[in-house]
């Protein structure tokens, strides 16, 4: 984990974001008001179950939402400059020169047509004014920085011709090659083995303490935000339930579902016979009911008898200095006190 200090001054700062989708079965929506910070040269982890939003929340963040989605409400501010605001050909010169983006599949995201080198020559001619030469140089540099072997030669090869972990360097090479002030890393190492995927956290480790680049990691992995991220924020459902310093939250979760996911993790030495179960599914992005939307499946829910639950949807407040939490089991309503005393005696003691 880093211990890179960062400034007060966001980078990013995404407020109230919306994304929904409209489909013949209804509207879904696939973000709902999301808002969240990340400083410059600060790793900051998404994590969530598969269809909770953390893609579709890259996307709108590049304005790369397609049809039948639609981004409907929120603003992000990269460096104060609200991207919703810019037009198509604003966008297109900001992607690649101060936000850049990695794919979860690096070989579908190359163009089969074209050499290497081409294809990372041609992020220079879109963005720069550079000679042929240069450019083709500055490529087969970024292609060594990334740890590529030989790669004078490796820049006249076609995508068909490299390894999931070489395309997945070839990827990130193109989207530091205008040395970008934020980087989006939507699950890096989903499609890779083991060992290749220690390789590509090892080199997102290394750009992390030599750029001063900002990371957006998006993934499901708990382990791989634990290594890499500063802080982190946990979706559930379109909306982020729990965000705070990575320690932190590793050392208290708060949210019932954070706690699910750390208990689903399997511990080298743990002695229980088996792994924890978030019981019941993901509820339906379509027509949601009202309340909490972890609702359904908490079991804290139940053991304290909270009826608020199922009936008003809860706030993301600041439970601690830095660490927010979106659960009744800490927060306060009419007629509604916590069970878990320790906020409302915080709140006494201000």
């Amino acid at each position: 984990m880093s211990t890179k200090k960062t400034t007060t001054q966001p980078l990013l700062d995404v407020q109230n974001l919306k994304t929904y989708f409209y489909t013949d079965d209804g509207v879904l929506t696939a973000v709902d008001g999301v808002d969240f910070q990340v400083a410059p040269r600060q790793v900051f982890g998404l994590v969530g179950e598969s269809g909770c939003g953390k893609s579709v929340t890259s996307l709108s963040l590049m304005r790369l939402v397609d049809t039948p989605g639609k981004i409907v409400d929120g603003q992000v501010l990269l460096q104060g400059e609200n991207l919703l605001d810019k037009t198509p050909a604003e966008m297109t010169k900001v992607r690649g020169s101060q936000i850049s983006m990695i794919f979860q599949q690096p070989k579908s995201s190359l163009n089969p047509v074209f050499t290497i080198g081409d294809q990372i020559v041609e992020v220079f001619k879109i963005h720069e004014t550079i000679s042929e030469k240069d450019a083709r140089q500055q490529a087969v540099e970024l292609l060594r920085r990334v740890g590529i072997p030989d790669p004078e030669r490796k820049a006249q090869a076609y995508p068909h011709e490299l390894s999931g972990g070489q395309a997945q360097r070839v990827m990130i090479a193109m989207a530091l090659a205008l040395k970008p002030r934020l980087l989006i890393a939507d699950e890096p190492t989903t499609a890779l083995d083991a060992t290749i995927q220690a390789q590509i956290l090892d080199l997102m480790q290394d750009l992390r303490d030599t750029t001063d680049t900002a990371v957006i990691l998006i993934t499901h992995d708990l382990g791989v935000i634990a290594e890499l991220a500063d802080r982190v924020a946990v979706m559930y459902a379109g909306k982020i339930v729990e965000e705070g310093d990575t320690t932190a939250l590793f050392d208290k979760p708060l949210h019932p579902y954070t706690q699910g996911l750390m208990g689903s993790i399997p511990v080298l030495g743990d002695t229980k016979e088996r792994l924890e179960v978030i019981p019941g599914n993901v509820p339906s992005l379509i027509n949601l009911q009202p309340g909490c939307r972890f609702a359904s499946r908490c079991g804290a829910r139940v053991e304290h008898n909270l009826e608020i639950c199922t009936q008003v949807e809860p706030d993301l407040i600041e439970f601690d200095a830095g660490h927010k939490v979106r659960c009744w089991l800490y927060q306060e309503h009419a007629g509604h006190t916590p069970p878990l005393k320790a906020f409302a005696d915080k709140k006494d003691r201000k």
